[in-house]
Order: structure tokens, then sequence, then C-alpha cells
């Protein structure tokens, strides 16, 4: 492997993928993953993809008939293309552009399920990371809220779903993005880390075209009050493990 900071991190006892310190996952894409769960003839988008474990996760349970996974940074791209290399994937398919305008490159109203864990901050909140890499995933330098949801309703066929996470703090900056762009919010779960802390993520599904109505879904948490991970938890997690 040519980058001594990366490694790989079994998906499943067969499934591995190649992670790096500038594109790694952490629990919030696990459970997007999870919270989306496509059916097994779903042509869905992985925006903002960095290396690839949301479509990874959903090859695992073999749950997409494609997979587009697209990423502004090249050297995630290039990453995210030797991982499927790497497991000779045929459905998962890397694509090195900016949403922002991708009218030539992914057809429009094709995907029943667009995703994306979006960058944590608004571009002009908080202190920025100081690796390029870092500040184009946690702070929205290259897209707001507005440009994924355009992207999005772009892409979507009429009844598609749009599924994101996002800090509880910025919903209804999503919620008010999504309906600008014809995307309906139906569906919203909290994640707490245990009973009685308050959520610190929200996982939301919008679908393009439909009408009001929304669920609000029984919270998830991740611990289960005795130290370890709580059941649901460790059903999302499943075989998933590092080799050292």
């Amino acid at each position: 492997m040519p980058n001594t900071n990366e490694h790989i991190e079994y998906i499943s006892n067969t499934l591995r993928l190649i992670v790096s310190k500038e594109h790694t996952f952490g629990t919030d894409a696990l459970l997007l993953a999870y919270f989306a769960s496509p059916l097994k003839n779903t042509i869905a988008c992985d925006l903002g993809t960095g290396c690839g474990i949301i479509p990874f996760y959903w090859k695992r349970g073999e749950l997409c008939k494609s997979i587009y996974a697209v990423d502004i940074q090249k050297n995630a791209y290039e990453q995210l293309c030797r991982s499927v290399e790497l497991n000779t994937i045929d459905n998962i398919l890397p694509v090195n552009c900016d949403l922002r305008n991708m009218s030539d490159i992914l057809p429009k109203g094709k995907f029943d399920l667009v995703a994306m864990n979006p960058p944590y901050t608004k571009a002009s909140s908080g202190i920025l990371s100081s690796e390029e890499s870092a500040k184009i995933a946690r702070h929205g330098v290259m897209c707001s809220l507005d440009d994924v949801c355009k992207a999005s309703s772009r892409l979507l066929k009429f009844g598609g779903r749009l599924c994101m996470c996002i800090r509880p703090e910025r919903l209804f900056e999503l919620t008010t993005s999504m309906r600008k762009f014809k995307i309906e919010p139906k569906r919203i779960r909290f994640v707490s880390q245990r009973v009685g802390l308050p959520p610190w993520l929200a996982l939301v599904e919008g679908k393009l075209g439909r009408k009001p109505g929304l669920t609000v879904e029984a919270e998830l948490y991740i611990e289960d009050g005795k130290g370890g991970l709580s059941e649901e938890m460790n059903r999302i997690i499943g075989s998933y493990k590092k080799d050292n």
C-alpha cells in the first residue's frame, strides 16, 4: 500500500476498506448508513463519500444494485478506487467531482436514494481545521446544506429519499433547506450516547415531492448504561473489526 498512514478496516469477514488519517470514518457515518437501509434493487448515491464507508456498509449487506460514491477530493477518490479494486467490486462507482456541478456527470432523476454525512458546521462557524481535508470534511467550505439539497433534488426520482445526519442545533436549517428544494422531511431519529443524555446527532430522511407528514422514531442509544454498547449498536457494527 503506497501510503504508510493507511490501514485496512474489515467491514465484514471478507470486505476490506482502506482508511487513512485524512479519510477515515466515525460512528455518525455508520449510523447514517444503517438509518438509510436501502433495498437490494436501489440505485444510490453517497455524496462526500470520503473513504467510502457508507457504500461499503451497504455492500456488506448487498443492499444496492449500484452505488455512485462522489467526492470532490482527488486523494479520497483515489483511495476509494483502490478499495474497490482490492475487493473486486463492480457496483460501487467512485466519482471525483464537485456536487455543485454534476449535471454532465450523474444523470437527473435516476436515483432512489441519496445520502450525505455533511460537514459538522457552517464555513463561518468554529475554528477551522488546519489540514485541507479536515476543513472540507468538518466545515462547509466546499458546500452548504442548500448545495446538498439542490444537488439531491436533481438526482432523485419522484419519491426518492435523501438521508442525512446533522447536529441537532442545525436540524431546523436542514429541514428548511430540504423543503426549499421540494424534499419533504418524513422521518427523524435522534441519537444519544446513553439514556438521560441529550441527543448529539439527528438522522433525517426526506422524500422528493411528497406531502407533509413527519414521523419521529424512538431514540437510538450508543451505550447500554452498563459500560458497553447497546444491543442495537452491536447490530449496526456487526462484523466490523480493525486489522492491526
